[in-house]
């Protein structure tokens, strides 16, 4: 490692002083199987400059692709003014709001995002956001067993995202936490029958997605009564645009609500950075994760902005912290403010209707193809269908590729769903007719080759 300023005399030494022989010691805890056992597949180093150049290079060759690849990130409009507003070097430059007295800004923004959030789960209290949706829901599961206690299992439906999934057994490496996975039904939704015989009296929360990760509208009320019948919490994973014509995880008797942030405001950028929604109901707000900003008034009687709650490792004894999340994703958070204030109640609910009336428009023009067919026909979807392809659906993505259409995200990526392969396709109201149009060509093309 090149960029270290440490020589070979140097890092002998280092390991002569604490005592052992190599830095392979350091590693010792870690299981092997973990490690990574060989060098990084990195092309040799280059300049800067080349570095530059290479980046515009593959700029200037670059075209943008209509996108229908969802899976949990979506190709939604971003209004100008978020990326205008973020920008301000008062945002921008914002790291973490530690003195309130000089943060009143950052405060403000955040607790006006805790505000929004409450209004589209249906609960009472909202963190700061957290890293993604998926630790969003590890974290809710982590937080739920400390409530029930005694109660440390579980039991997650399969049609959960399975990046969600993995990041949850992330978690729970070194936890032994007990996970049950809940089988889907014909019809890709959860089996609760299935799922009822695997809740028990151990069973500290029930996760449940809706629309779940074939786009499926599940719904939660069953799900609520069957883990709250066992005693357990209901942990409810949401896509936060379907919130404006859906349920909310509160009407639904959910006590715990998680959601991908990204819709809002925060472009795709290759994946990240993104942000998590979390709430809960009033009475778990003190095992909840990451920070709460709170509104006061100082003696003077003026309204005021502190960090109420800090529940992570560094404010408190560490075998005491609810959490080491060790921040919010500020600026990501300030962009989901910025659109929702900017689009208000009518044109989230525009939104969400544009891209539910494309998708279902689509899909309907998409099963009349010869070889290709839904893969859960007759089942209420949102934004986000699944279908049988009549070869490897890379092929399809690749062959869309080329005519500058990304068709969608291929099933086979994801080992933890119980399909072997399939398309999943994804709306938002970026797309018109005319996109779908070339999609459909697309398909037809892939179905007679």
């Amino acid at each position: 490692m090149s960029f270290v300023p440490h020589s070979d005399a140097d890092r002998k030494e280092m390991l002569r002083t604490i005592g052992i022989s190599s830095e392979d010691e350091l590693y010792a805890d870690i299981p092997e199987k973990l490690r990574l056992g060989g060098p990084l597949d990195l092309p040799p180093a280059i300049s800067e400059w080349e570095a530059v150049r290479t980046l515009q290079g593959l700029a200037d060759g670059s075209r943008d692709l209509i996108c229908f690849a969802g899976a949990g990130y979506y190709d939604h409009y971003v209004p100008a003014v978020v990326d205008h507003l973020i920008r301000r070097s008062e945002f921008y430059t914002a790291y973490t709001p530690y003195q309130a007295e000089v943060s009143q800004g950052t405060l403000q923004a955040i607790y006006e995002f805790q505000s929004l959030v409450c209004e589209l789960m249906g609960l009472d209290v909202a963190n700061a956001s957290m890293y993604d949706g998926a630790s969003a829901m590890a974290e809710a599961a982590l937080m739920a067993r400390t409530i029930q206690k005694k109660r440390d299992k579980v039991v997650l439906s399969v049609t959960v995202n399975p990046h969600y999934r993995q990041v949850l057994d992330t978690y729970n490496l070194g936890l032994g936490m007990p996970i049950e996975i809940a089988p889907r039904t014909a019809s890709g939704v959860t089996d609760l029958d299935a799922m009822k015989r695997l809740v028990d009296d151990q069973t500290a929360a029930v996760i449940v997605q809706s629309p779940n990760f074939y786009g499926i509208i599940e719904g939660f009320e069953a799900a609520a009564k069957l883990a709250h019948d066992a005693g357990a919490l209901l942990i409810a994973v949401v896509d936060p645009v379907s919130l404006a014509i859906l349920k909310s995880p509160g009407e639904c008797r959910a006590d715990i609500a998680v959601a991908e942030g990204q819709p809002f405001g925060n472009a795709l950028s290759y994946g990240g950075p993104v942000l998590g929604l979390f709430a809960a109901r009033q009475d778990y707000i003190r095992s909840m994760p990451g920070r709460i900003v709170g509104v006061t008034e100082d003696v003077e009687g003026r309204r005021g902005f502190v960090l109420t709650l800090q529940t992570r490792e560094q404010h408190i004894r560490r075998e005491k912290a609810t959490s080491n999340i060790c921040t919010n994703q500020g600026l990501c958070a300030l962009a989901a403010t910025i659109y929702l204030s900017t689009v208000g109640r009518e044109g989230l609910r525009q939104v969400a209707e544009a891209s539910a009336q494309i998708a279902h428009y689509a899909y309907e023009q998409i099963i009349k193809i010869p070889g290709l067919e839904p893969m859960f026909p007759d089942t209420p979807f949102f934004r986000e269908f699944a279908i049988k392809t009549p070869g490897p659906a890379r092929e399809v993505i690749e062959r869309g590729a080329e005519r500058g259409v990304l068709a969608g995200v291929a099933l086979s990526r994801f080992p933890q769903v119980d399909v072997e392969d399939g398309l999943l396709i994804a709306f938002t109201e970026k797309r018109s007719k005319q996109d779908v149009e070339l999609l459909l060509e697309v398909l037809k093309e892939a179905a007679h080759a």
